[in-house]
């Protein structure tokens, strides 16, 4: 998995995360998830990936957004996801790692980077184990190459029993929601370079000690996750003992906002054509919505302490922005949202679509 330069020496992200032993983690901590006959399963992947093909013509319809064809759909089991991630993580953080450590006089010795590489691996594989289990599907626009669409079949399976739900129904729903994502990016090519150097400029920020490399690494890669898909910017995030400066809060807040744009658009195109082409959806938002608020002590304590608590009000705080911009100004001025960096929301706008539309629109 890591590569090596051309002189044979190990790149400076290698030598402060063991990236294999982060997935052989992940894959260690989360759970297999239900166990399927080889046919069962087979048949489960041929229809989530019907599915994905499926959604594509309806949310193109209705997001007004025009996209080229996908590089293909992945459907992956809990370690396959985690170690899509994890590849997709170390391609992130490569650059900045590098640069941080050209500042360095001297590369820290291999006893150090043995033993810190080999616990960062274990903080990241442990919370992408955790992960694993929770996450249904994905667009990898981060990695190296083109974006992915991955589904993660047994946490599909897993939750359509929980709910009781029709099968063929929930999974098109659920890659709806994930078509969205793929649409958003590749109908606007900017936004993931965009994404990729907001995130990598606040990683950079804080590294700016040499000294504190290889620990600020594994402050910000524990969280790299959640920072992708939504981290708070409330009290009590875990990204915050990292964040610490206003300018790097402000950095936080505009990542935020954006991924609370792309989660709240998602939703909403979601749910808009969800009526039309999924029999049972009213059944399966209720369930699914009852799911989310009615896990145990335990679980929500560590989705708290993860953070997950705040992606949750992205879905809704961004939901609301979609609408509000779509109430006034129509689909295709809602899409002005896409033209560039300068139209993304601002984190004050999410909370404030009228501004928005102002800023935007005159």
């Amino acid at each position: 998995m890591s590569a090596q330069p051309a002189e044979g020496r190990p790149e400076p992200v290698d030598l402060l995360v063991d990236w294999d032993l982060a997935a052989r983690t992940a894959a260690v901590v989360g759970r297999p998830g239900p166990q399927l006959p080889r046919a069962e399963a087979a048949l489960v992947v041929a229809d989530l990936r019907s599915a994905a093909h499926r959604a594509a013509p309806h949310v193109a319809r209705v997001s007004g957004l025009s996209a080229p064809a996908g590089e293909g759909v992945l459907v992956v089991d809990r370690p396959g996801w985690a170690r899509a991630n994890t590849d997709a993580f170390r391609t992130l953080l490569a650059p900045v790692v590098a640069e941080a450590f050209e500042r360095r006089d001297h590369r820290p010795g291999a006893a150090v980077t043995a033993v810190g590489s080999r616990v960062t691996a274990a903080e990241i594989g442990g919370l992408l184990g955790f992960l694993s289990g929770r996450v249904l599907g994905q667009y990898d626009a981060f990695g190296d190459g083109p974006g992915r669409l991955l589904l993660v079949a047994p946490n599909v399976v897993q939750v359509e029993r929980e709910l009781a739900v029709d099968p063929a129904d929930f999974r098109l729903w659920v890659c709806l929601h994930e078509e969205t994502h793929r649409v958003q990016f590749t109908a606007n090519p900017w936004l993931a370079p965009h994404l990729v150097g907001q995130v990598r400029g606040l990683v950079g920020q804080l590294m700016v000690e040499p000294s504190q490399v290889a620990e600020r690494l594994a402050s910000v890669a524990r969280n790299l996750p959640e920072v992708l898909r939504g981290g708070s910017s409330g009290s009590g995030a875990p990204l915050l003992d990292a964040v610490q400066t206003p300018e790097q809060r402000a950095g936080l807040a505009r990542l935020t906002a954006v991924m609370s744009l792309l989660e709240g658009h998602a939703d909403v195109v979601m749910d808009e054509v969800g009526p039309q082409v999924v029999p049972s959806v009213e059944t399966i938002r209720s369930r699914f919505t009852k799911r989310r608020a009615g896990r145990g002590a335990v679980d929500q304590l560590l989705r708290r302490l993860l953070g997950l608590e705040a992606k949750m009000r992205q879905y809704a705080d961004g939901a609301r922005f979609v609408r509000e911009v779509m109430a006034r100004v129509g689909t295709d001025g809602f899409n002005r949202v896409w033209e560039s960096p300068d139209t993304l929301p601002m984190p004050v706008e999410i909370a404030d679509p009228v501004a928005w539309v102002r800023r935007v629109h005159g």
